[in-house]
């Protein structure tokens, strides 16, 4: 389970760090996506950024197991399709994005399934 533990190891503290600045700054991460949501060419290169390590996933660690690696796997799959919609489907990012925003509780509800997802896989990375 190396790879489990190495990818738990880098995506665990990324997300954690990523989900609290989202409950910290909410009206910076706000401004932040309503300004990702104007601009095709950030969507495009988000896409990218997705698709490319989503897939580098998806074909070194598409482990299908009733244990904590799933989760591994599984954001994989996220990262993968959610950069092929960006590629394909840019308007649609902007329009989703901008409904999403409308909610106020969004980033915080966000922000905290990220903390919970972070904190989760840096558990089994480091600790377990």
């Amino acid at each position: 389970m190396q790879p489990s533990i190495f990818l738990a190891q880098l995506l665990g503290p990324t997300l954690l760090v990523l989900g609290i600045g989202m409950v910290v700054n909410r009206d910076a991460y706000r401004t932040m996506a309503q300004e990702f949501m104007a601009s095709r060419a950030l969507i495009f290169i988000a896409g990218i950024f997705a698709f490319v390590p989503g897939l580098a996933i998806v074909l070194t660690h598409n482990v299908w197991v009733a244990g904590w690696p799933v989760i591994v796997t599984v954001f994989g799959w996220i990262a993968l399709l959610g950069g092929i919609f960006r590629l394909l489907f840019p308007q649609e990012v902007t329009r989703l994005g901008t409904r999403m925003l409308a909610n106020p509780a969004s980033l915080t509800m966000g922000g905290a399934g990220t903390i919970l997802l972070g904190a989760i896989l840096s558990f089994f990375g480091y600790v377990a």
